[in-house]
């Protein structure tokens, strides 16, 4: 019967079941395409895998028939990664990689859409002069970890030379390959991924807790009716179960609907360089069937424990009078059973052991379902002694007065959102120090080094870079290795080759000029010069390791005139042991064994001129890519949390928004009557149109309030779990708590319109 008026009620019934349904739909579907997640992850490393040619520690094959040889020439472009690759197949049987229908020929190159349309874009003109190779087909899905993913896939040639040479170029017979085995993760990180699931999911929950309660006091006068034809309150409850059961259904039909809407979406949109396609979301069968059984369960306890509070009887419903007072003791109780369960784990850290996962969720759950908890009472407490002076004050309090645990309903999970956001935001920037490491490098001497292979003459790299636009300074020097016997040598040095200029980067010199040899003492992990640098001692440069390299060794005799230096750190942050020599006192034999590296000092005015700079040296080699210089860097895998904690946090801002609008709408539904007869009595559009924002403000207002108070709290816990100092990062706070209150203001602007169409006097109507 409850089924039978959900959707045989009339327009009443049906409107209501399509706004519960929407409600439970956007929460079905970030349920949905969160337990995506998984399966998204797996799929990006599938594909990742299958073009990755040789794999992690595996040997390369022979050449033969079925091989290619593959040179890496990765990019970068204004902060954003391109891969490349370079193809060049050894037989007719060669392997081709996965996206790929033939082989690219010298000249031409194969690129994802991406990058294809960023080639072809304004921006992309710079890009264009370092990938100059005709554009001839597109990479395929199959071929890509993501729609936005930047690739390509270019003819190479020669590349024999280039591998000979000690170049990025491998052989495979195969682009099937396997990654290096995953470290796992410690307990900080483990800890931080709990919290992002657990954040990100709790505010979905109350929205559908919320959604299913849509149109609740207009169900209770309807049974009220019922009773007095007959029905008992048992058989009343049956039925608003299942009307319940009903719109949760009509939900999930909904949410597959959102979810396939927002599984094309995903596919469009690329987010902290992260992208997928809309095949790689499906979600986990298991997850899935789980959410397709606890949303319509959820939605009838929901409404049965609602209920417990609401008399109804035959005449009448009782919560049209005055409820009675909210109690505030039991309220208490699960915040404080969550502090409780995340008190044993304080001050473990990254030392003791990992955190226990089921007891730091349990903790968390029970602090921000607190929010839910406390939220109605504080609402109640406040209203009940507000006594605003203007008309539309007095309006917007005696509704919440009537009604106080609908207001909260509204804001409980933009409270829990902003809640836990605080407390992430907290414990990523407290532990962010511990994943924050210094190079040691120095960006205030060279802002680009650029490593070249030993067969790059330096000296003509050197001169391009010097006449490269933007480019201040060139610092060239050599490097190469020496030990004191021919093969296998138990003490060995390094070479620095350079002019004086060059080397006083990388030690400190007491004098200088064409033909001086010098010893570095004391430089950091450097125990062997001070006994290698005896005057007179033969010693080897470029010394032999395999029986391959035997006869590439060159002698060499350590003059008696060598001077001592002392060490100094070179841009990079590294003490340069060893020898430096200056051009004229290194052996002629010697210089095919050394490779180069060029500091860059660059005019930062100039526009893209770290872009500038790369097309010069993929000129000079394709295979060179230049490294940028920072003062530190962040781990990959913690910025990964990050990022997916921001995208996550999109997903639910916007779920947010658009549950806080459907709720919004059907509370003016609800009091459409009453609206349109108090614009026919005389009030003020423009008062009524003020007692909505009233009715909004104040609980939110109270909501970010008690969220905030939360927050801190379950940061500080949080911080002290992880044994890091406590700080707040007070202007987060407040943007976590000012984003909640734009989302509200948001759905209170798109409010207006209806509630101003609801004022008409047609409202008054009735059948």
């Amino acid at each position: 019967m409850g089924a039978k008026f959900a959707f045989t009620g009339g327009r009443e019934g049906w409107v209501r079941v399509l706004l519960t349904g929407v409600g439970v739909g956007l929460g079905v579907a970030l349920l949905l395409l969160t337990t995506a997640i998984p399966s998204a992850l797996q799929t990006r490393s599938d594909r990742s895998h299958a073009r990755m040619g040789l794999s992690f520690g595996a040997t390369e094959p022979a050449k033969g028939d079925n091989t290619a040889l593959v040179g890496t020439v990765d990019t970068e472009f204004r902060d954003m990664d391109i891969r490349g690759r370079e193809l060049e197949p050894e037989g007719l049987r060669a392997p081709l990689p996965p996206g790929l229908k033939e082989f690219p020929a010298p000249g031409e190159m194969v690129v994802s859409p991406a990058l294809r349309t960023l080639l072809e874009s304004k921006d992309g003109k710079v890009l264009r002069e370092r990938l100059p190779d005709r554009i001839t087909g597109t990479i395929e899905e199959a071929g890509l970890i993501g729609s936005a993913e930047l690739s390509f896939y270019a003819g190479g040639e020669n590349l024999a030379k280039y591998k000979a040479a000690g170049g990025p170029v491998s052989r495979v017979d195969t682009f099937r390959g396997k990654a290096a085995p995953a470290e796992p993760l410690g307990p900080i990180l483990l800890l931080l991924v709990l919290m992002v699931f657990v954040v990100l999911l709790m505010p979905v929950g109350v929205f559908i807790a919320t959604a299913v309660r849509f149109g609740g006091e207009r169900r209770d006068r309807r049974l009220a009716a019922l009773r007095l034809v007959g029905a008992d309150g048992r058989m009343t409850r049956r039925i608003a179960a299942g009307e319940a059961l009903s719109g949760a259904l009509v939900g999930l039909l909904f949410g597959i609907g959102f979810f396939l809407i927002g599984r094309q979406i995903a596919g469009s949109i690329e987010i902290l360089d992260v992208s997928v396609f809309p095949s790689y979301l499906n979600p986990t069968p298991a997850l899935a069937l789980l959410i397709a059984v606890a949303v319509p369960a959820a939605a009838v306890a929901v409404t049965l424990l609602a209920l417990r509070g609401v008399v109804i009887e035959p005449l009448g419903v009782v919560r049209t009078a005055r409820p009675p007072r909210r109690r505030l003791w039991w309220r208490l109780l699960m915040p404080l059973a969550g502090l409780g369960l995340l008190a044993p784990m304080i001050g473990k850290g990254n030392q003791n052991g990992n955190f226990n996962e089921y007891m730091v969720t349990g903790g968390v759950v029970l602090l921000l379902v607190g929010i839910t908890a406390l939220l109605p009472w504080l609402v109640e407490a406040l209203v009940a002694r507000l006594n605003p002076g203007s008309i539309s004050g007095q309006l917007a309090v005696r509704r919440l007065q009537l009604s106080s645990g609908t207001a909260a309903r509204m804001v409980n999970g933009i409270a829990v959102a902003v809640a836990g956001a605080i407390a992430l935001q907290m414990l990523f920037t407290g532990v962010e120090d511990d994943f924050t490491k210094a190079t040691g490098q120095d960006p205030s001497r060279a802002q680009m080094l650029v490593e070249l292979p030993s067969y790059v003459p330096l000296a003509d790299a050197r001169r391009d870079f010097t006449k490269t636009r933007g480019v201040r300074e060139a610092i060239a020097i050599s490097k190469g290795e020496l030990g004191e016997t021919n093969k296998d040598p138990e003490m060995y040095g390094g070479i620095t080759v350079g002019d004086c200029a060059a080397l006083r980067e990388v030690a400190k010199l007491p004098s200088c000029r064409e033909g001086d040899v010098f010893a570095v003492h004391g430089a950091e992990e450097d125990s062997s010069t001070a006994e290698l640098a005896t005057p007179g001692r033969k010693l080897s440069i470029d010394p032999s390791y395999t029986d391959s390299e035997k006869g590439k060794e060159v002698a060499w005799t350590v003059p008696r005139g060598i001077k001592k230096a002392q060490p100094r750190e070179d841009p990079t942050g590294w003490q340069q042991g060893g020898f430096l020599f200056t051009a004229s006192a290194l052996p002629a034999a010697a210089a095919p064994a050394l490779h180069g590296q060029v500091f860059l000092g660059l005019d930062m005015t100039v526009p893209d001129i770290r872009e500038i700079v790369r097309n010069t040296a993929t000129k000079i080699d394709p295979f060179t890519s230049p490294m940028t210089l920072v003062a530190s860097e962040k781990s990959r895998r913690f910025e990964s949390i990050r990022t997916g904690l921001f995208v996550g946090a999109a997903g639910v801002l916007a779920l947010i928004g658009a549950s806080l609008l459907v709720s919004q709408l059907e509370q003016l539904r609800e009091r459409k009557k009453l609206l349109a007869a108090l614009v026919a009595f005389g009030t003020r559009r423009r008062t009524l149109s003020l007692s909505v924002l009233w009715q909004a403000a104040i609980p939110v207002g109270l909501g970010l309030a008690l969220a905030c108070v939360v927050g801190l709290t379950l940061g500080t816990v949080l911080l002290k779990m992880t044994a890091t100092p406590v700080t707040v990062d007070w202007p987060s706070v407040l943007a976590m708590a000012g984003i909640g209150a734009a989302v509200i203001l948001a759905v209170t602007a798109l409010s207006v319109p209806p509630l101003l169409r609801l004022m008409r006097p047609e409202g008054l109507r009735t059948e």
